[in-house]
């Protein structure tokens, strides 16, 4: 599968990044049996953070192509968590979604698609997940997106 998977990625244009380190007193990752748990991966591009609040700086397609690399930081953690070999990985189980948005803001579900919808390209139906999508009156250093994964692996 990680043939297929990287053949895909690369059909996608898309190379997946070093596993991003994290920022503060945590690992990024934690492996419990055929688990991973992947800590929340925040928005970012080759340019930096992406910042903002959706529905004040950000519309919704903004909001979706930023959850869109929050997915891309999950598959390399899962990649990392799978010693590079991405062939390990059985499906995405879940993801919980954060959307930085103000009090009147309701499409966080359509910002968290931008995600949900490329494991979906990427993985096929091993990409299909469960899934939550909120509110956050505030994230990290200001970023749009926050994603956290959970992915079964062989």
């Amino acid at each position: 599968m990680s043939t297929s998977i990287e053949a895909r990625l690369a059909e996608l244009g898309v190379t997946l990044p070093d596993a991003p380190a994290p920022a503060a007193n945590y690992v990024p990752f934690v492996i419990v049996g055929s688990t991973v748990y992947v800590s929340g991966q925040i928005s970012r591009d080759d340019s930096g953070l992406i910042t903002g609040k959706l529905g004040q700086e950000l519309d919704v397609e903004a909001g979706a192509a930023a959850a869109r690399t929050c997915a891309i930081a999950l598959l390399a953690q899962a990649k990392a968590a799978c010693g590079g070999d991405l062939s390990r990985l059985k499906r995405v189980v879940k993801l919980t979604g954060f959307v930085n948005s103000t009090p009147d803001f309701t499409d966080q579900p359509k910002v968290v698609n931008g995600a949900s919808d490329f494991l979906v390209e990427a993985l096929g139906d091993a990409g299909r997940h469960a899934r939550s999508a909120v509110s956050a009156g505030s994230l990290p250093l200001g970023v749009a997106v926050e994603i956290e994964g959970i992915f079964e692996i062989a």
